[in-house]
């Protein structure tokens, strides 16, 4: 077997609607071999990995995986499950995976859930295919199968890509919120919301957090000084830069004192209890030279979850430490807690393993002890003096038991240094008890972004859910933080439909952020040039904070490459489902697209808004299929054929539909009819000629309605709307002296025979030339449909090839377009030129006073400056029936 390379698909896929990687594996000598011809093959897999006997496979229960793999099953198949089964002995759970051929014997794709939150540039779905794989190989040979070094290793780095448990917890938080959030990277900042109610935390830290009390908290003299000056108790002392100003602060405080770095952080290098010139002179060389002397305060250690002015959460916390049972030494001891699933390196785990290092060693000498010793039983050993939990130390919850006056402090010391979530250290005699009158009690320490591990998973009490707190100070109650979003996909009039859906939510007083295949607008500015119809770019809009609402045109390619770039929209609208894109990404049959396609509705969240095709086959089976759950969400029609049984049968019902009535584009509620425009008054729509931009507008006034838009403003923008400049390329009538030229996107068979329909109406049948470039991606029967349609619209023809040859030789596109022309309409007079700027001369010159020139292009700048430095002027007025010559 070989791995021949893998994508990740980050948002809903057409596999599931959580993230996947992709694998494309070929079988190569396995090819069309199955699991059962391998005798001892099923027995040894399970053997080593018994776990597998748990997979359900295609059963839907335990042990169906099994069943398949002794009844004979391909090794594609076997790799699928080999990798979900590695992935979970790493502590990486998914569940889901697929293995589809790929076109070509021996060729299949491996679909394998990844964790949500995983870096998307993450190795680990790659590496862990790649150590399926040999596994199998070793166990076909008969070798040891060598994984558990392998695994160790991919265990230990997921765990560092992992989101740590604070990050974890705000995550959890907001998702069950519904708020979207996303990590950036491997890092623990956090993007929650969308546009303008977007947010960002990094850890316990949010865009609120000010940079004021980080700084503060970062100098832990500066902290005590300005909490002391407000009436807040804390240790007696001061800042130290020199041995001799640290050796005066131990004589002017007197043993036992406590020695930090000023800018200290999870314990690292404080001191405590010192009582000798010596020990401080140790401590100060050791913490750095730069340091904070206080005055040791005995009593327990607390810290306090101070978010938004509120307590959150409180424990005791207690140094790292083994309880001897009178027969293992402590190094066993230390080994046993350290067995613990829940320990782990630095800030991965809910805890962290204990170390026997130098600090470890020097507190058992204190002790009488050494890693050899064998503690009496209840016997505690200290292996640290500090109680962080980065150094091993635990937690105790204690959040129902603070007394008022306590909570009152904390409050306090977190305002006095701005912070809007703070980690208050103290030192009681008991945190249940007012502070103690004699200076018996105070703020240690008060810590900008604080752990949460404490609090999440105390080793004794309740866990707090402070990630909820983070998460709640951040998004009022009911504000899930998210701006009004529509998808639009269909295979022709996508991009008129989106346009036309931003220029209507403007008309709100919106400022819209709009993606679509020519870049992305926002507040009708184009920011980047691009094609946008893909998942980052909706990501760039949704991410944007001066966005308020989204209009997000959805393309295939970006479905099946990388996924949707949201997680739900508010209304999802499908044009129309027909041929194109056939034979690419595995694209078969218009069913195969609708399949895709179908996504978008899927995604629609309960309550929102399908707008729907009535007109089309296939979309009106998609209102059907059980995976799009129409039930659960509302559903709007837009059609042409408003007296169609399905259409009468919705308003009987009391739905709603946009369609023609009275001769105006209306809104249908049950019996209601709410006029909004007159056909005739529908700029772009050539008296209500143009069939598809009536269509394209009715879905473009449903998105508009279902998001909030009034009537009354549909309407007035309706009117306003210039197709020129808001949609161009689209219908752009121009002309050049007594010559019409229509510059238009129409690319498959039914967008041609669409756009040529129109014409023959306007003009006439004879009075038309099409120029005309094909990409040449589309197979070659597209291509021949297409060619078919242009031959019935017209017996002159233009044809130039596209810059991007798209895997096609030179000439091969119009060679075969010509050929299909001619066979079509053999009186046709039928051109092929070198470029764009040929073809047009020649159209031209083809075309008589009164005709109409129907270009077809490739990029629509540089053809836009080619006509206008030919002298093509736009048309201002619009064009009606009769009167055209």
């Amino acid at each position: 077997m070989k791995i021949l390379g893998g994508r990740r698909l980050r948002g809903p896929n057409v596999y599931l609607h959580r993230p996947v990687h992709v694998s494309r594996l070929h079988l190569q000598d396995l090819t069309e071999r199955e699991s059962r011809d391998f005798r001892s093959f099923p027995g040894r897999l399970l053997d080593i990995l018994p776990g597998l006997a748990e997979h359900h496979c295609a059963a839907g229960k335990p042990g169906g995986f099994v069943t398949r793999l002794h009844d004979g099953t391909y090794f594609g198949h076997v790799a699928e499950h080999v990798t979900i089964e590695l992935s979970t002995l790493i502590g990486r759970p998914v569940n889901f995976g697929r293995t589809i051929h790929a076109g070509e014997l021996g060729l299949y794709d491996v679909v394998i859930e990844c964790p949500a939150d995983e870096p998307m540039k993450s190795r680990m779905p790659d590496e862990l295919l790649e150590a399926g794989v040999t596994l199998i190989r070793r166990v076909l040979g008969k070798q040891d199968p060598g994984h558990e070094p392998v695994l160790a290793a991919l265990r230990s780095r997921y765990a560092e890509e992992a989101p740590g448990p604070s990050t974890a917890s705000i995550i959890q938080a907001a998702r069950r919120r519904g708020i979207p959030v996303e990590r950036v990277d491997d890092l623990s900042l956090l993007r929650l919301g969308q546009g303008c109610r977007w947010r960002l935390a990094w850890a316990a830290m949010t865009d609120g957090t000010s940079a004021i009390g980080v700084e503060i908290c970062g100098d832990k003299e500066l902290t005590r000084r300005l909490l002391d000056e407000a009436g807040i108790p804390v240790p007696a002392g001061g800042r130290a830069d020199s041995l001799a100003e640290a050796l005066d602060l131990f004589t002017e405080l007197g043993g036992p004192v406590v020695v930090k770095p000023v800018d200290g952080q999870q314990g690292r290098h404080v001191y405590l209890g010192l009582t000798t010139r010596e020990s401080v002179a140790t401590a100060f060389a050791g913490a750095g030279g730069r340091v904070v002397v206080e005055r040791q305060v005995e009593g327990r250690d607390y810290r306090v979850l101070v978010v938004a002015g509120k307590l959150a959460a409180a424990a005791e916390r207690v140094p790292g430490h083994v309880v001897g049972d009178g027969v293992n030494t402590v190094r066993s001891l230390v080994e046993q807690l350290n067995a613990d699933p829940r320990r782990g390196n630095g800030h991965t785990n809910v805890l962290t393993r204990l170390r026997l290092d130098d600090v470890a060693t020097k507190q058992l000498r204190q002790q009488g002890l050494t890693e050899a010793s064998v503690p009496a039983t209840d016997q505690v050993v200290w292996l640290r003096d500090t109680p962080n939990l980065s150094t091993g130390g635990t937690s105790i919850d204690v959040t129902d038991t603070v007394h008022p006056e306590v909570a009152q402090l904390c409050l306090r010391a977190a305002a006095v240094v701005g912070l809007d979530i703070a980690g208050i250290d103290l030192r009681l005699p008991h945190i249940a008890e007012p502070p103690p009158a004699d200076g018996g009690g105070a703020v240690i320490e008060v810590n900008a972004c604080p752990g949460l591990r404490m609090h999440l998973a105390p080793a004794v009490g309740q866990p707090r859910d402070v990630g909820r707190a983070v998460v709640d100070a951040m998004f009022a109650p009911g504000d899930d933080g998210r701006i009004p979003t529509v998808a639009v996909t269909g295979t022709n009039g996508k991009t008129t439909t989106a346009r036309l859906t931003a220029h209507l939510l403007t008309g709100s007083g919106l400022r819209v952020g709009l993606a679509s295949t020519d870049g992305i607008y926002v507040d009708g500015r184009l920011v980047q040039q691009a094609d946008a119809s893909g998942p980052r770019s909706a990501q760039a809009v949704l991410g944007d904070p001066t966005v308020q609402a989204a209009v997000l045109e959805t393309a295939r390619g970006g479905i099946l490459r990388k996924g949707l770039g949201y997680d739900w929209t508010d209304v999802g609208v499908l044009t129309n489902i027909t041929a194109d894109h056939l034979g690419q990404d595995g694209l078969h049959t218009v069913e195969d697209i609708a399949h895709v396609k179908a996504l978008v509705a899927e995604r629609v969240r309960d309550g929102g808004t399908l707008v729907l095709n009535a007109d089309d086959p296939q979309v009106r089976r998609l209102a059907a299929a059980p995976r799009v759950r129409a039930a659960h969400k509302r559903l709007a029609w837009f059609t042409l054929r408003p007296d169609s049984p399905l259409i009468r049968e919705h308003l009987a019902g009391g739905g709603t539909a946009y369609a023609l009535h009275g001769g105006h584009l209306a809104e249908l509620v049950g019996e209601r009819r709410v006029p909004l425009l007159p056909l005739a008054e529908l700029p772009g729509g050539f008296n209500g000629i143009a069939a598809h931009v009536t269509a394209n507008t009715l879905a473009a006034v449903a998105a508009a309605r279902a998001v909030g838009v009034p009537a009354d403003v549909v309407s007035e923008h309706l009117r306003s709307f210039d197709p020129a400049a808001g949609n161009p390329g689209r219908g752009t009538l121009l002309r050049l002296d007594d010559v019409h030229v229509l510059v238009d996107y129409a690319h498959n068979p039914a967008a041609i025979d669409a756009t040529t329909r129109t014409l023959h109406r306007l003009w006439g049948a004879d009075r038309c030339v099409v120029t005309v470039t094909l990409p040449g991606d589309r197979r070659d029967d597209l291509l021949a449909d297409c060619a078919k349609a242009i031959a019935s619209a017209s017996d002159r023809v233009v044809l130039y090839p596209d810059a991007d040859l798209r895997g096609r030789s030179p000439g091969e596109v119009t060679s075969l377009l010509r050929r299909e022309l001619t066979a079509r309409n053999p009186a046709a007079r039928c051109l092929e030129t070198a470029d764009v700027a040929e073809a047009l001369n020649a159209a031209l010159a083809m075309a008589r006073s009164g005709d109409v020139v129907l270009v077809l292009y490739e990029k629509l700048d540089p053809l836009l400056s080619l006509l206008r430095a030919m002298g093509t002027v736009l048309e201002q007025e619009p064009l009606r029936l009769g009167s055209l010559p």
